[in-house]
């Protein structure tokens, strides 16, 4: 089932309420799949591993071609005098031909990947956009309500200077600090236009109808096998098995093309010709021809022997084809080793900036109660004049200490939930986490499955020892 169709409904759903209210996490992502070139171009790459197989598959299936003409020659005749013409021709056995058909089938495969990884990154792009433009927008209302208290307290303070409670370097401090929330409030601002832009450009929807739905996204569950230190018992990226199969297509290519000498090539051909001598010298030059018994009409079948004994192009190509096949198989050993890197560092990520959250989380609480105490402190000091005083200056500057640390629980959460989408990703799982957000239960599967694999052929000085050895994983099924 095609991505695009297990979200489909979601879409329906709301997009009565799109241009003007908000849109949910999976609705964004179904028409960021719909409206991507990146996907528009990974089918069009499938559709065209698809018709190449059927062009190499072909060859079995015999090629008509009829050919007439209308003339006068004068004379002696140069060849039959022939109206029109039908052939048919086809290969009937090929060491070689199997080969590339086996070849053609795992392009397909490989193009069934990379059209899921292309989807897959469509969604993990427009996942972090939409995470990013959720946080931002709560950025700025934290950022507008630490605006109201700095000006509050520049106003205090420039009351106590008048008073000469407080020294007159008291009134920049207090300035700067408003100056400093005002140039955030905009580096948010520019912020929510960015991802908003981005967005649009995803989905296709306009910059104003994209406001977010912090409750359509889901809770972050952590995935078995995200945790394990054993890199190697994780299933491969989509990219990582589009490269081995990249090279089982070229490996197969070079065994077709080393099978191709000293090997029989056998075709069947026929034709049918329509003779006609009244404008040719024809029967004057051959007049047996004209003899009663003989037809006008000429039929031949039989079947071709092709035996190639020499060919110095060919087994050059053959050696260029298995050399190439030994590139592929060392570039997807390469793709392999790069990803289980990153997605080791990338799972380690995830543990600490979850652990940078939770800090993040404790300040704040920790700023909180300090604010409630002076708050506490302050309604209860009244007429007391002893121990040490509580100011509406020290309230102010209490809440401002509870919203800076609100802000860094928010830039700790976005970082943490971003890294968690990319590791989801890396574990195969994004696909369930973004439909639990509706109570899905299918996962997120190529538009097509990857066809059946076959049995990668032993080339000599083509496949290399080691991991690539392995036979291509195969992608689970609808």
């Amino acid at each position: 089932m095609k991505i695009s169709c297990l979200l489909l409904s979601f879409a329906l759903l709301c997009s009565a309420t799109a241009a003007h209210g908000q849109v949910s996490l999976s609705t964004v992502v179904n028409l960021a799949l719909k409206n991507s070139p990146k996907v528009r171009a990974a089918k069009a790459d499938l559709d065209k591993a698809k018709a190449n197989k059927s062009e190499v598959r072909d060859a079995y299936i015999p090629v008509v071609t009829t050919t007439s003409g209308y003339g006068q020659s004068t004379g002696a005749p140069l060849n039959v005098p022939t109206i029109f013409s039908i052939n048919a021709q086809s290969l009937l056995f090929s060491f070689s031909q199997k080969d590339y058909i086996r070849s053609a089938s795992e392009g397909i495969r490989a193009a069934e990947f990379v059209l899921h990884n292309a989807e897959i990154e469509v969604v993990e792009d427009t996942t972090n956009t939409y995470l990013a433009l959720d946080f931002a927008m709560q950025r700025r209302t934290v950022l507008l309500q630490s605006l109201d208290v700095a000006d509050r307290l520049v106003s205090v303070t420039s009351d106590r200077i008048t008073l000469g409670v407080d020294p007159k370097v008291e009134a920049p401090k207090t300035r700067r600090t408003a100056t400093q929330i005002r140039l955030q409030a905009l580096q948010v601002d520019d912020d929510i236009a960015s991802n908003r832009l981005h967005l649009a450009q995803l989905t296709g929807l306009p910059e104003t109808s994209l406001i977010t739905d912090i409750n359509s996204v889901p809770a972050y569950h952590l995935h078995p096998g995200a945790s394990t230190t054993d890199t190697a018992s994780l299933q491969d990226s989509d990219g990582v098995r589009a490269a081995y199969a990249s090279a089982h297509a070229r490996q197969y290519t070079a065994f077709g093309d080393s099978r191709y000498l000293l090997r029989p090539q056998i075709s069947l051909a026929a034709n049918y010709s329509r003779v006609a001598i009244g404008l040719a010298d024809y029967a004057a030059y051959y007049p047996k021809f004209g003899s009663p018994g003989n037809s006008e009409n000429s039929m031949s079948y039989g079947l071709q022997f092709n035996i190639p004994l020499l060919d110095m192009a060919h087994r050059a190509k053959a050696r260029a084809s298995a050399a190439d096949a030994a590139r592929a198989y060392a570039d997807a050993d390469m793709q392999r080793s790069v990803y289980r890197e990153g997605r080791a560092k990338l799972q380690n990520a995830a543990r600490e900036l979850d652990l940078r959250a939770q800090l993040a989380r404790d300040d704040r609480e920790i700023a909180q109660d300090q604010l409630e105490t002076l708050q506490l402190q302050l309604n209860q000091q009244g007429g007391n004049s002893q121990g040490p005083q509580v100011t509406p200056k020290d309230q102010l500057n209490a809440q401002l200490q509870e919203r800076q640390k609100y802000l860094d629980v928010l830039s700790a959460d976005l970082q943490l939930r971003q890294t968690q989408v990319n590791v989801m990703r890396q574990t195969n799982t994004l696909g369930d986490w973004i439909l639990g957000a509706v109570g899905g239960t299918s996962t997120l599967t190529p538009s097509i499955p990857p066809a059946a694999g076959n049995k990668t052929p032993d080339v000599s000085g083509t496949q290399p020892s080691g991991a690539s050895t392995t036979p291509l994983p195969q992608a689970p099924g609808r």
